[in-house]
């Protein structure tokens, strides 16, 4: 073994031995200072002075765990009182189920997936990103659903607030304007199903209808017609992939793909169009006010 490995070796020992003492030192003085207070203890009771005529006065220790603590009540739901780890509980629950309300509830499903087969309809693979399309989604639902969150601030989540309404009729109020603008998307013919299947209809009047039932009926009438808008959209797409791809076949380039040529034709047509624009306007447009 050469002399550098082993002059390397010894000084990695004298490096573990070096921490292994200052681990163990500090140790050894916290045992020996306990040791060293341990006898003392007795005489410190011994010299304690008598107590205080005013000091017998105070309850004991167990006159203290006998009597019952206040519990911490910051709440209140149906008239009885809510701790606060419950709160923090239903809290946390409640953020758990945002994303299967802005799915569900608002106008974001038909948003992006109309977004999503327009991408693929050109023919640009992943670009525009995901997150372009989430952002794009995101800001045009916020503005399709801004006289929704208004009417639902004004009417529950604001008295509920100023605590002029309790929590139940604030959550009523607070939810009826997202009742309305689902019932005025959603179609006849998904809602019957969907109350066929939980054996709830039918319904004399819109206030009857469930939210599962509603909820459940507006998010497959969005699909539906997300891809209704999506369909419309393909059409002059696959025109011009059909027209590229036989007139490559009638010159005889069958090994060259058609969609390295229609590619081009598409972006271009799409932005002689303003695309975008008007993809988004037909968007904002095509839902029912409530």
């Amino acid at each position: 073994m050469s002399r550098p490995r082993v002059r390397s070796r010894a000084r990695l020992i004298r490096l573990l031995v070096v921490l292994l003492l200052g681990m163990a030192l500090p140790l050894a003085g916290s045992a020996l200072a306990q040791q060293a207070a341990a006898p003392a203890a007795p005489q410190a009771q011994a010299q304690a002075p008598a107590a205080t005529p005013a000091q017998n006065s105070l309850p004991s220790v167990p006159d203290l765990a006998g009597q019952q603590l206040p519990q911490l009540n910051v709440g209140q739901v149906g008239g009885e009182k809510v701790s606060m780890p419950l709160q923090v509980l239903l809290l946390m629950t409640s953020i758990t189920l945002l994303p299967a309300a802005l799915l569900g509830m608002t106008a974001f499903t038909r948003i992006i997936i109309v977004l999503g087969l327009l991408r693929q309809a050109l023919g640009t693979g992943q670009t525009p990103s995901n997150q372009v399309l989430l952002a794009l989604a995101l800001f045009l639902t916020f503005m399709v659903m801004t006289p929704v969150f208004d009417a639902s601030w004004a009417h529950g989540i604001a008295p509920y607030l100023d605590k002029t309404m309790d929590f139940k009729t604030a959550w009523s109020a607070a939810i009826d304007p997202f009742r309305g603008f689902m019932l005025a998307q959603v179609r006849q013919n998904d809602l019957m199903t969907f109350a066929g299947l939980s054996h709830t209809g039918p319904y004399a009047n819109a206030q009857d209808v469930p939210f599962g039932v509603l909820a459940a009926s507006f998010l497959t009438s969005e699909l539906k017609t997300a891809f209704e808008i999506a369909f419309l959209i393909y059409i002059p797409f696959v025109i011009i992939d059909l027209v590229v791809a036989s007139v490559l076949m009638s010159m005889g380039m069958m090994m060259l793909s058609p969609m390295l040529i229609s590619a081009p034709f598409k972006i271009l047509l799409f932005v002689l169009v303003d695309g975008w624009v008007l993809v988004v306007g037909s968007l904002a447009s095509s839902f029912n006010p409530f």
